[in-house]
């Protein structure tokens, strides 16, 4: 644990042990602080007697995003998303690619505050379909985002969570209770990779991913950055397919991304191309009906096609909408299968610009 002063929000999820401990009980961690303490996450702290969130009410920064970006590809596909992030993250990627952010150690690197009321009005003003709890995982921030979510849908926007699904099973319940729709990173799929390079464990994140899929509402997609000697063999892409496919079904899209390197693993080198097109190969001969490449250049592996018909049902070069052949009802226009999602009658135009906020937007 970090020590440190604190001061914010009163935290939620936390319970005083025998030993006068307190232990905090949003995530797997369940990390045990001392008086002045700090978790993991570095945002969650012990001050007198209780748990509070120091990052309440403020933001590393704010930016109109593609939805895509995030990525969502069967949610709203060419909107624009209110971006933002807090500080910290209760995980330890050594591959973080945020992690200027996700491994702030001093508050400082806030500097925009915003009421959630403030977050909601500037989505509304700014023709923001969405807001995205992104940049670090919005889990550790869970009071803030719920609150952030409740102003958001008082006034006809929705809210995004892109996150590690790294996060115990009440809050769990909380926080997706209030969300729309979520992109999970499942970083690799074994207990080895969570332990060395993420200092964490792989079963809490599934437990996340079934419980979205048959106790929620919420449309969620995954994540997978294949790192090159660490997660990208065929057997283990396999065995990850397999999973999704047999806990999920068919129909939840699943990205792999390629890796840059980053943070403590510079002497990574990139993933190839053809390994993600090899990696989408693999997933769709399983079953998998929606996998897509990202980080690359590919147009075909970032297409939408119809389950049935394999028609071209939604183009994409980059983040950019090249083509559209779903029906109203979200249906292929070629053979009429449904084709599962959030989607409206046409796509949005937004495309790949991104448009940083500042300060005044908020006032």
């Amino acid at each position: 644990m970090d020590q440190g002063t604190a001061s914010g929000a009163p935290g939620r999820y936390w319970h005083v042990l025998p030993d006068l401990r307190v232990q905090c009980d949003l995530c797997p961690r369940y990390c045990k602080l001392h008086e002045g303490q700090r978790g993991l996450c570095f945002v969650r702290a012990r001050q007198k007697d209780r748990m509070v969130l120091t990052t309440y009410g403020r933001s590393s920064g704010f930016c109109i995003d593609p939805i895509e970006k995030k990525p969502l590809n069967h949610f709203l596909p060419g909107t624009p998303v209110l971006s933002f992030g807090t500080a910290g993250c209760n995980l330890t990627c050594k591959f973080c690619q945020n992690w200027d952010i996700s491994k702030a150690r001093v508050l400082d690197r806030l500097q925009d505050a915003a009421s959630p009321e403030a977050i909601a009005k500037a989505a509304v003003a700014s023709r923001c379909r969405s807001v995205a709890f992104t940049y670090n995982d919005p889990v550790i921030f869970l009071e803030y985002a719920v609150d952030v979510a409740q102003a958001c849908r008082e006034r006809g926007v929705k809210t995004v969570a892109v996150s590690a699904g790294y996060i115990a099973p009440e809050p769990r319940a909380e926080f997706f209770r209030f969300m729309d729709a979520a992109n999970i990173d499942l970083k690799g799929f074994t207990e080895a990779f969570y332990k060395n390079l993420c200092s964490a464990q792989l079963a809490p994140v599934l437990e996340t991913l079934v419980y979205l899929k048959h106790e929620t509402n919420v449309w969620f997609e995954i994540t997978t950055l294949l790192i090159p000697g660490e997660n990208d063999t065929e057997a283990e892409i396999e065995a990850l397919s397999l999973w999704v496919l047999g806990h999920l079904g068919p129909d939840v899209p699943l990205h792999f991304t390629a890796f840059h390197p980053d943070w403590k693993m510079l002497d990574t080198p990139p993933t190839s191309p053809s390994t993600l097109v090899r990696a989408r190969h693999i997933a769709r001969n399983i079953g998998l009906r929606y996998v897509f490449t990202g980080n690359i250049h590919d147009p075909a592996g970032q297409g939408t096609y119809c389950h049935a018909c394999e028609a071209l049902l939604i183009g994409r070069d980059w983040y950019d909408i090249t083509a559209w052949n779903l029906a109203s009802d979200g249906r292929c226009r070629e053979c009429g299968a449904a084709c599962p999602g959030v989607f409206e009658a046409a796509p949005g135009n937004w495309g790949r610009r991104r448009l940083p906020l500042g300060r005044p937007a908020f006032a």
